[in-house]
């Protein structure tokens, strides 16, 4: 059997204590074994992600996630204004439109970090501000705690997309004063696609608005968690299978994970920029989820990923829009160490070098080790 590497920003790998915890058999989610996994993982939910309101929990996806937040604070006509510098601002932006509100997108060029000054110039009577925190297609992680200020003191409802940001990097629901944070299962939290949780303050609870819903209804769901009893079927096996992962998190600490994150964002960085590569991402410890990378001259970087993987077991991601073919993306979120960076960039080493690049052997892994191990205090 041909042995598989996912470096992908989700998904991505799961440790083996949480595959096996699938393994398990199946819970009644209605019965008391399963109640006592869904509370213990409901607690840990709003604990990872820093706050004392409740953690709305969804079988569905991130995207799942972030429709409810539409569905719940906007009413048609609503003044939204989302803040866009990639694939998922856009999502942020076509989620609006498809339930009516008026929508204003704070646009920037992919790549670019969104400024909380500009947020500011730009807001005008809008009722709800749309984020990204880590915005995958790309790798900028945006400084949401100013971006969330500046739109609080304006008046504004704050949702932020953190599906690939909580567990990874730093993110204070309740001291940032964000309304809305919405996350998945699939990426730094270490457990299969499928499940996604949303926390909600009681300012965005005040003024839901009367888009309609029935599954993503935010009452319906909280009614029910406070009872412990599911409003609709759970993927009991993937809760399970989520409270051995955020087990895993706590007892290592979310400030080691923090650490970690940036210190195999900093590897990978060098790595890449030691093989004679151009980054596309920041060149700094913000960029601690995904590493986007421009392709060589000449060089299709769809096709780069599809030889790695075809070749190697070697799973990179490709560019999305308008970077489709011009970068590929290595992820560094969730069950990741320092070899694992080491084992894509030798993988990206010997494509790039059989298809005639100028690559030094070795050198990017070099860099890597040497990157990672260095003291967080020095850049």
């Amino acid at each position: 059997m041909e042995k598989r590497y996912l470096f992908t920003p989700g998904p991505t790998p799961v440790p083996p204590q949480v595959l096996a915890a699938l393994a398990e058999p199946v819970l009644h989610h209605r019965g008391p074994d399963f109640r006592e996994v869904y509370a213990r993982c409901l607690g840990r939910l709003a604990e990872i992600s820093r706050t004392e309101r409740d953690v709305l929990l969804y079988t569905a996806s991130g995207t799942g996630l972030m429709e409810s937040a539409i569905a719940n604070l906007l009413s048609p006509g609503d003044r939204t204004l989302v803040v866009s510098a990639g694939y998922f601002g856009e999502r942020w932006a076509e989620l609006a439109r498809a339930y009516g509100a008026d929508v204003d997108v704070l646009a920037y060029e992919w790549g670019e970090t969104p400024s909380a000054s500009d947020l500011e110039q730009r807001l005008d009577g809008h009722s709800v501000v749309l984020l990204t925190h880590s915005e995958t297609s790309t790798g900028v992680v945006a400084d949401v705690q100013a971006l969330a200020a500046a739109a609080k003191d304006a008046g504004a409802v704050v949702a932020v997309d953190a599906i690939s940001s909580l567990g990874a990097v730093p993110l204070e629901t309740d001291a940032w004063r964000i309304d809305v944070v919405v996350s998945g299962s699939q990426k730094a939290l270490m457990t299969p696609p499928g499940l996604a949780f949303v926390a909600v303050s009681e300012e965005a609870w005040s003024r839901r608005g009367s888009s309609p819903r029935f599954y993503f209804d935010w009452q319906r769901t909280r009614d029910a968690q406070r009872r412990l009893d599911a409003a609709f079927t759970p993927a009991t096996s993937l809760v399970v299978a989520l409270d051995v992962a955020l087990s895993l998190l706590r007892e290592a600490g979310l400030d080691a994970a923090f650490e970690r994150h940036v210190r195999l964002g900093r590897a990978c960085r060098a790595g890449v920029t030691a093989m004679g590569l151009e980054l596309f991402s920041p060149d700094d410890d913000s960029a601690a989820v995904v590493t986007a990378v421009r392709a060589p001259d000449g060089i299709d970087s769809g096709e780069l990923v599809l030889t790695l993987r075809d070749r190697f077991g070697i799973t990179l991601a490709p560019g999305q829009g308008p970077l489709k073919g011009k970068v590929f993306r290595i992820g560094h979120i969730g069950w990741f160490d320092v070899f694992d960076i080491a084992t894509a960039l030798s993988g990206v080493e010997l494509v790039l070098a059989e298809g005639g690049a100028e690559i030094e052997r070795g050198a990017a892994v070099s860099a890597a080790l040497d990157a990672f191990e260095r003291p967080l205090s020095v850049a």
